[in-house]
C-alpha cells in the first residue's frame, strides 16, 4: 500500500522538474513511510512512496521490466499475482522479485492495455513504456484505491494518489467547481469523476487512461474496462447460494491474508466484520496458525457502543482482541478531516474510522475490513424504504401520482419532532418522482428543495441549470432495471462505494500507514453475489436475509439479528451542545459569505430551527459545516500563497 505520483508531457522535449516531482510525492509521505523512489525520463516523471507489505527487500519502486524500458509505480495489492506470475514465467518472462508490482509490468509487456483484465485486487498504477512512448494509468474496478489527475495549462498532466499531491504544482487549478458543490451538498462527498476543483478529476473506478507522447490533440479520455453486470443475468438459485456463498467468502478472505508483516482485522460487532473474523479464524485454525488479531473501538455513550457484541465474536474465536474507548466528544479530529480528505467530506463516521485505524496500527500493518456487505446484500434501511415506496409508484400511474404527491410534498411540513409515521414529507416528494430520482432524494444530505431554498440567486445562475440528479442520469443512460432494488444498489456502487466508503477508509488508514483490505469488495465475488435474487436479500423488511442465514453456523445470533447500530456519532446532540459555537461560527463566517453560494439569512434560519429543537437538521448542518471549514482553510491557504509570492 503506497502513494504514487506522476508528471507527463505529450512533448518528449519537456524537462521534468525533479525537485517539484519530489515535492509532490512527499506531500503523501504518510501513505508510504518506508521508502521512496523516482523515474525521470524524457517528458515523464514517476514518484512512489512505499508502505512495505510484500517482498520487503525486493519491492522498491519504480520497478522495471527485463530490459528496463517499462517502469511502473503502483498502489495496492494484486491478490492473484502468484497465478499471473506462473503464467508469465511459462511464457518465458524472468522475475527479479517476488512482488506483485513486477507482475503488472510483465503483464503489460504481454497483454498491453488488456493487462487490467487479468488483475484481481485493489490498485491504482502508472506505467511508462519508453519504447512505445505510452503512459498507461489504471484504477481498480470498484474504486478501492484512489487516483487524481489534471491537464495543466502547459499541456502536461499531473497525477497523484491524493489531491494534495497535485496541489503542490503551481499550475494546478484552484477554482472551486460549482457543480461539485451542488453534488457535495447532495451526496456528502464529491462523486467521481469530479473533484471540488474545476479541471481536476478522479479517475473513475473500472477505468484507465492511455496517453501517447507526440499526440498533438492533448486530450484525456478515460476508457471504461469494467462495469458491474447490470443486465438481467441469470439469477442464482437458493441452492447455488447455500452451496457456494460461504466457500466463496472464505476464498476471498484467504487470498487477502498474504503479508510479510502483522495482519489482523477490524471487529465492530456487526454482521460483516463478524463474518470476516470468522473466516480468518477458521483459515488460521486449519493451518495451525496463531489467533487472529482483532481491533474494536467503543464509545463512552451506551447507545453508540458496540464493543460487547464485538466481544461475542472475539470470545468465540479466541482472537487476540484489542479495544479502546473513545470519548464521544472527540472533537480534535474535526479540524484534521479537511486536511485528510483534501475536499469537503461529510460522513461523520470518518471520526471513529480514523480512531480504529489508529488503534489497529499499534498492533498490525494490514487489517481486513467487513465493508461491502450492506451494499451487496441490501443491508441498508434505505433499501427497504425505497422498495416500499416503489410498490406505491408501481400501483399508481405517473399522470396521477406526480401531481398529487408533488403538491403534498410541497405543502407537508418537515416534522422531525413527530413520530416516524407522521414524518411523510420526504416520502410524498419521492412518490412524485421516478425511482432513481426518489432514491437520490431519500439519501440526500440536503434534498433538492432544501438546496434551492438555501442557494443565493447568483449561485443558482452560476449552476446554469445543473442539478446533481444528472449524476444518476449519467450512470443510468442506456440502462433499464426491472428490479429497482438492483438499480439502487448499482447506483451505490457507482457513487457511494468509491466516493464515500473507500475514500473514508483509504484516507483514514493511510494517515496511519495501515493497509486495509476489503474481501467483500472482491470484484468476482461481487459479480457472483449481485445475481442473488432481491427477494432473498430483502424479505419482510429485513436486509441481508440469505447472508445472515448462511452465517448462522459461523457468527453468534446476537450479532446477526440485533438492531443495526452503524459506526456513527451523536451529531444532533453535538450540534446543539459542544459544537454549537463552532457551527455558528463556520456557517456565519466571512469565508462562507464571500463565496455567495448561500442566502445567508436562510442559512441562519436552518441553524436556529435545529438549535430550538423545531427540526433535526443535523445531517445537513454537519455537511454545511464541513464545507464551511474547507472554504475557510482554502482562503487561509490562498492568503499564505499570496504572501509568499
Amino acid at each position: 500500500m503506497c502513494g504514487i505520483s506522476g508528471h507527463f508531457s505529450f512533448d518528449a522535449s519537456f524537462e521534468i522538474d525533479e525537485a517539484l516531482l519530489k515535492k509532490m510525492n512527499n506531500a503523501q509521505s504518510h501513505r508510504g513511510p518506508d521508502d521512496q523512489g523516482y523515474h525521470i525520463g524524457a517528458g515523464v516523471g514517476l514518484g512512489h512512496r512505499r508502505l512495505s507489505i510484500i517482498d520487503l527487500s525486493g519491492g522498491h519502486q519504480p520497478i522495471y521490466n527485463q530490459d528496463g524500458s517499462v517502469a511502473i509505480v503502483f498502489n495496492g495489492e494484486i491478490f492473484n499475482h502468484h497465478e499471473i506470475a506462473d503464467e508469465l514465467k511459462a511464457k518465458g518472462y524472468l522475475f527479479k522479485t517476488h512482488s506483485d508490482t513486477e507482475t503488472i509490468v510483465h503483464a503489460w509487456d504481454e497483454w498491453g492495455v488488456d493487462c487490467v483484465h487479468h488483475l484481481r485486487g485493489m490498485f491504482a498504477f502508472i506505467i511508462w513504456d519508453n519504447n512505445k512512448k505510452e503512459l498507461f494509468v489504471a484504477r481498480d474496478r470498484l474504486g478501492i484505491k484512489p487516483l487524481h489527475y489534471s491537464l495543466l495549462l502547459d499541456n502536461t498532466v499531473v497525477f497523484g494518489s491524493e489531491l494534495k499531491v497535485l496541489r503542490q504544482h503551481p499550475l494546478c487549478p484552484k477554482n472551486l467547481s460549482h457543480e461539485a458543490i451542488e453534488d457535495y451538498l447532495t451526496f456528502g462527498y464529491v462523486p467521481d469523476p469530479k473533484t471540488i476543483f474545476n479541471d481536476v478529476f478522479k479517475l473513475e473506478s473500472g477505468h484507465y487512461l492511455h496517453l501517447k507522447q507526440g499526440d498533438n490533440n492533448h486530450t484525456i479520455k478515460p476508457v471504461q474496462y469494467w462495469d458491474l453486470p447490470w443486465q438481467n443475468a441469470p439469477e442464482l438459485s437458493i441452492q447455488d447460494l447455500e452451496n457456494e456463498l460461504i466457500d466463496k467468502l472464505k476464498h476471498v478472505v484467504n487470498i487477502r491474508m498474504e503479508a510479510e508483516v502483522p495482519l489482523g482485522s477490524f471487529l465492530s460487532g456487526g454482521v460483516d466484520s463478524g463474518a470476516i473474523v470468522a473466516m480468518m479464524s477458521q483459515i488460521n485454525q486449519a493451518q495451525n496458525k496463531d489467533a487472529v488479531t482483532t481491533c474494536s473501538i467503543g464509545f463512552d455513550v451506551p447507545d453508540f457502543n458496540e464493543t460487547e457484541f464485538a466481544k461475542l465474536v472475539a470470545d468465540r474465536y479466541q482472537t487476540d482482541h484489542h479495544v479502546e474507548t473513545v470519548n464521544h466528544e472527540d472533537f480534535d479530529l474535526i479540524d484534521k478531516l479537511t486536511d485528510l480528505y483534501d475536499e469537503p467530506y461529510s460522513d461523520s463516521s470518518a471520526l471513529p474510522t480514523y480512531r480504529v485505524c489508529e488503534l489497529a496500527r499499534k498492533h498490525v500493518t494490514v487489517a481486513l475490513s467487513g465493508d461491502g456487505g450492506d451494499e451487496l446484500f441490501a443491508g441498508y434501511r434505505r433499501y427497504k424504504l425505497h422498495l416500499a415506496e416503489q410498490k406505491v409508484r408501481d400501483k399508481i400511474p405517473e399522470l396521477i401520482r406526480k401531481p398529487i404527491f408533488g403538491v403534498l410534498g410541497k405543502l407537508y411540513p418537515k416534522l422531525d419532532w413527530a413520530p416516524q409515521y407522521l414524518r411523510a414529507k420526504t416520502t410524498f416528494q419521492s412518490l412524485a418522482m421516478s425511482s432513481s430520482q426518489a432514491y437520490l432524494n431519500s439519501m440526500s444530505k440536503l434534498r433538492s428543495d432544501e438546496r434551492k431554498q438555501l442557494y443565493s440567486d447568483s449561485f443558482k445562475s452560476r449552476l446554469n441549470g445543473y442539478s446533481s440528479e444528472q449524476v444518476f442520469e449519467r450512470y443510468l443512460a442506456g440502462k433499464h432495471f426491472d428490479d429497482k432494488l438492483k438499480e439502487a444498489q448499482y447506483l451505490d456502487y457507482k457513487t457511494w462505494v468509491p466516493g464515500d466508503i473507500h475514500t473514508k477508509v483509504d484516507r483514514a488508514s493511510m494517515a496511519h500507514g495501515l493497509e486495509v483490505r476489503v474481501p467483500i469488495f472482491d470484484h468476482l465475488f461481487v459479480e457472483w453475489a449481485f445475481r442473488a435474487p432481491s427477494s432473498e436479500n430483502l424479505k419482510q423488511g429485513e436486509g441481508k436475509v440469505i447472508f445472515k442465514k448462511l452465517l448462522e453456523p459461523h457468527v453468534p445470533n446476537d450479532n446477526l439479528y440485533r438492531k443495526k447500530m452503524g459506526f456513527s456519532i451523536p451529531l444532533a446532540q453535538w450540534l446543539r451542545g459542544p459544537l454549537k459555537e463552532k457551527m455558528q461560527h463556520l456557517l456565519a463566517s466571512t469565508a462562507i459569505a464571500d463565496t455567495q453560494i448561500f442566502a445567508m439569512d436562510k442559512l441562519t434560519n436552518m441553524v436556529n430551527e435545529h438549535l430550538s429543537g423545531k427540526s433535526d437538521h443535523s445531517a445537513a448542518l454537519w455537511t454545511l459545516m464541513m464545507l464551511g471549514q474547507f472554504i475557510e482553510k482554502e482562503q487561509l491557504h490562498s492568503a499564505k500563497e499570496e504572501c509568499v509570492a
